[in-house]
């Protein structure tokens, strides 16, 4: 069995994943990825207030991850099976392929939970490959290209 991976477990935590990181969009699953170094963020309390795993700052230093599943993907039955089978795929391919100081979040999607387990952790593997790449979108570009979406063209702004 592999180790379990700390979790983010604050709110704030995963706001600042997702408007600080990058992200890769799968079939079976979102993943969100922040490098907690680069950014800056969660060192001590003092940094941005955010909660880490001991009592008064971050003290881990390997990655750590977080599971979100909309209500869009079923009702709760469903939604705690795809996060079972999401926290499942994170500790086998987390442990071998998880960058250290990263953050990540996957989010489940419907395909989460009918696609064999093997495809879903290759779907981890690849998106935490493209991310450690550089290939993920970042969190300020896509805010940007849905604010520029919504502009109706000929609007005085």
């Amino acid at each position: 069995m592999s180790p379990r991976v700390p979790r983010l477990k604050h709110r704030a935590e995963f706001l600042k994943v997702a408007q600080s990181g990058r992200r890769w969009a799968q079939p079976g699953l979102v993943l969100q990825a922040l490098d907690r170094e680069k950014s800056g963020y969660g060192h001590d309390d003092s940094q941005g207030g955010l909660h880490g795993g001991v009592k008064g700052g971050l003290t881990e230093t390997g990655a750590r991850a977080g599971f979100t599943v909309t209500k869009k993907v079923g009702n709760a039955v469903i939604r705690n099976r795809v996060r079972r089978r999401l926290k499942a795929a994170a500790e086998n391919v987390l442990a071998t392929h998880g960058m250290a100081g990263h953050d990540y979040v996957l989010i489940g999607r419907a395909a989460t939970l009918d696609l064999p387990f093997e495809q879903l952790k290759s779907d981890l593997e690849t998106a935490i490959r493209r991310i450690a790449e550089g290939r993920g979108q970042s969190a300020q570009r896509e805010s940007s290209q849905r604010q520029a979406a919504h502009r109706r063209p000929g609007a005085a702004q």
